[in-house]
């Protein structure tokens, strides 16, 4: 149970409950559950409708029940916690871990590892994912809320080392949807969703380029799929044609997120460094 206090000013004054919790963040879905939780919603200590009306000073508390259940432990020294308060988790992500079970995965995900640092009735809410092979931040919610107020309002700094040299700046914007006779793989086809990708030069090295990216928007396989038909294939990308002699994975990392955090409203910057694999590239 995630209890949350709030402190009612004179902006909010003389505003029902129910309309001063929306605008906080707290979804339809949420506010319903709080109203069939016992004292899900208190004022001042008694219990609350979402209909009565709060005041300057007064204390407003809700009280979140986190249901679900967190999979196995897994106890690593290669996960640890780079960001961990009450409300979210921030776990640097190796390579070659996924972040969610799977048919082919159990007991060896990124899901299993944040389990160390959750309550047992928790469920994991990774906020977004990152693939496979792609190290580097991953962000969890430990409660609905903050999985709602989070949701797309994450900006991540990624970092790739691609084939070729690149200077200076510039935007992709090509289409992106899955190839037909693939589950996987992914392209640019005229038919596909709007993917916007920008990226910036910071380094060249043997014909190779560290490039520093930000997403506009977050199809899957987005960054690999842009670079490779341009001819900057990601260096360890087999899929999509990246060349594996320096490195045995794609070499991407998301290295930096920014986010307001979901219930002390702080603005937050969060960053990891470059895995061995990646340092060695760069």
């Amino acid at each position: 149970m995630r209890i949350i206090e709030l402190k009612i000013s004179s902006k909010d004054n003389g505003r029902q409950i129910r309309d001063f919790l929306r605008d906080f963040g707290v979804s339809s879905a949420l506010l319903t559950k709080l109203k069939n939780t016992e004292n899900g919603i208190t004022k001042n200590g008694e219990f609350a409708r979402t209909i009565d009306k709060i005041f300057t000073g007064d204390t407003i508390k809700i009280s979140i029940e986190n249901r679900g259940k967190m999979p196995e432990k897994l106890i690593t020294d290669d996960v640890k916690p780079v960001y961990n308060d009450e409300d979210i988790l921030v776990l640097n992500k190796p390579a070659f871990m996924p972040v969610h079970e799977s048919r082919n995965h159990r007991g060896d995900t990124l899901a299993n590892a944040a389990a160390c640092y959750m309550d047992s009735d928790t469920a994991f809410r990774a906020v977004y994912r990152l693939d496979r092979d792609t190290s580097g931040l991953v962000l969890i919610a430990k409660n609905e809320l903050a999985a709602c107020k989070l949701a797309g309002k994450i900006h991540k700094d990624y970092y790739a080392v691609c084939s070729g040299t690149l200077n200076g700046k510039g935007t992709i914007d090509l289409p992106i949807r899955r190839v037909c006779e693939s589950i996987i793989e992914r392209g640019v086809f005229s038919d596909g969703e709007k993917a916007v990708t920008h990226w910036e030069a910071v380094s060249n090295k043997s014909n190779t380029t560290l490039l520093k990216i930000n997403l506009e928007t977050g199809r899957t396989h987005q960054i690999r799929v842009h670079f490779a038909p341009l001819g900057y294939p990601l260096l360890g990308d087999t899929l999509y044609g990246g060349n594996t002699d320096l490195i045995k994975r794609q070499a991407l990392h998301c290295k930096t997120i920014y986010f307001t955090h979901p219930i002390t409203n702080k603005e937050m910057a969060i960053e990891c460094d470059f895995p061995n694999d990646f340092k060695g590239l760069i």
